[in-house]
């Protein structure tokens, strides 16, 4: 029976003749088919994972070069371009789009022989911290069925973690990719903003967007933001940098600087088991040689407004696009003249949580209310930004929690929207100040669920990132 337990180990047995691409597609089409009640894919490219893993055997065996990603089963969030593939953003508005082109993510994945198996739910343009607000349906926690995998990219997060793919792509504006993966008990890497190129990634506030990894291991998330990353001609922000050799730099020997917040560990919102678990590691790593040291954060409570501020003012421009003329859904309804036109595609195209998003942006972005709400959510970015930058003079990281809880029950908050987004207290950081963040699977609740420790550091700093999440994940296997 085919096993993945890392890309390293699936080219090994790949190359010993032990397993074939064409097996290992075969076995995840037959866990996606067992699993469908999870609501993890949108569309399954059967025929096509198929024929491209055959080609890809045929390639191994006349020994020709190899790609990077020789056969790694990869799955997409429905907000990454593909070329000639269905693409919604999980939105009525989007529906029967068919990509004219692929995403720069996704052509370099290809270029290094990687299989895409399929499209993944998502929250509707990856508005949503549950996966409840998708047109497809909810998606499902693989752990408790009961339970929200987190979002918006929880058909992402649940693809890996039931074992419906090796990895998977998402996108992160304000924590959507390691919420999910804290809630689900797996690696979510949100890289700095412009590490890779966002081409082809649907936006939903621009400034903010990131393509994200899920992955079970650190070498393998590495492995994936080493072939994604670099400059790209078709996107302006994003940085020349040359890109490092993550996958093969992971191993480090020292001691680090660490930083953390009383305010969030103390937070009313934390569970206490969280809490307790957190501040158990940061006294053991003290212990170990490590400088770890509180440092006084008086932001915690002003970066939520801010955020969902300046998100919903992006993704109200953003969303202006779709009106039901060039593409996607349109209103069968006669309308009398091309305002009630728009109106009535745009309120039947859009779900409810978008059109809510959409008309805060609006309302923040109107003549009277710029400047009470815009502008002043801007200075607490730069606020941000420059606290950030001053404790990564003095620190290499900064430990906090990914979420404030585990992963809730279905419906519990859809009626109370300002408790969802509260829910992003510890995530929107990253994203406000443009710095990379992972979310690193070490614990594990008194209810038997998952729940992790988010790292941060310095913009570009990937490489350390991923080497003291690597270090944590062999010191720290599964705490209780």
């Amino acid at each position: 029976m085919f096993e993945f337990s890392s890309i390293e180990q699936y080219h090994q047995s790949l190359q010993e003749g032990n397993i074939t691409c064409a097996e290992a597609v075969a076995h995840y089409l037959e866990q996606i088919k067992k699993t469908g009640r999870l609501n993890a894919f949108i569309e399954v490219y059967e025929e096509e994972a198929l024929q491209k893993a055959r080609e890809l055997d045929n390639q191994r065996r006349q020994a020709r070069p190899l790609g990077k990603l020789h056969g790694v089963v990869i799955g997409i969030k429905d907000v990454l371009c593909h070329k000639d593939h269905l693409l919604t953003a999980s939105s009525k508005i989007l529906e029967g789009f068919t990509s004219i082109y692929s995403a720069t993510a996704i052509e370099r994945l290809l270029t290094e022989d990687a299989i895409i198996i399929g499209r993944l739910n998502c929250d509707e343009f990856a508005m949503g911290s549950t996966n409840e607000n998708s047109a497809y349906g909810k998606v499902l926690n693989a752990l408790d069925e009961t339970r929200i995998p987190g979002g918006s990219s929880g058909g992402s997060a649940v693809a890996v973690q039931a074992g419906l793919c090796m990895v998977s792509l998402g996108s992160d504006t304000g924590g959507s990719v390691r919420q999910p993966a804290d809630l689900c008990g797996i690696v979510g890497l949100k890289p700095t903003y412009g590490r890779i190129s966002r081409y082809g990634l649907i936006a939903y506030a621009s400034s903010f967007d990131q393509i994200g990894i899920f992955s079970k291991n650190i070498p393998d998330a590495a492995l994936l933001l080493e072939v994604m990353a670099g400059a790209d001609d078709f996107d302006s922000t994003v940085s020349e940098r040359p890109v490092e050799q993550y996958s093969s730099s992971l191993t480090e020997n020292k001691k680090y600087r660490i930083a953390f917040f009383n305010e969030a560990l103390d937070h009313p919102s934390l569970d206490p088991e969280i809490s307790k678990a957190m501040k158990g590691t940061l006294e053991d790593l003290r212990q170990k040689g490590h400088n770890v040291q509180p440092v006084e954060f008086d932001l915690l409570e002003y970066i939520v407004p801010a955020y969902y501020v300046l998100t919903t003012a992006e993704a109200s421009s953003n969303l202006s696009r779709y009106d039901g003329i060039k593409y996607g859904y349109r209103t069968p309804v006669a309308t009398d003249g091309l305002t009630e036109f728009y109106k009535e595609t745009r309120s039947k195209g859009f779900g409810k949580e978008v059109r809510r998003r959409i008309m805060l942006g609006t309302f923040v972005l109107s003549s009277g209310y710029y400047d009470a709400y815009f502008t002043r959510a801007q200075k607490v970015r730069k606020l941000l930004y420059e606290k950030i930058k001053l404790i990564f003079n003095q620190f290499d990281f900064i430990f906090l929690p990914t979420t404030p809880a585990i992963a809730f029950r279905i419906g519990e908050k859809m009626t109370d929207p300002i408790s969802m987004y509260l829910a992003d207290i510890y995530t929107v950081m990253a994203n406000l100040a443009g710095i990379p963040a992972i979310s690193v699977p070490l614990y594990t609740h008194s209810s038997g669920m998952p729940f992790g420790l988010q790292v941060l550091s310095g913009r570009f700093n990937e490489l350390s990132l991923l080497r003291v999440s690597n270090k944590l994940m062999e010191q720290y296997p599964k705490q209780k």
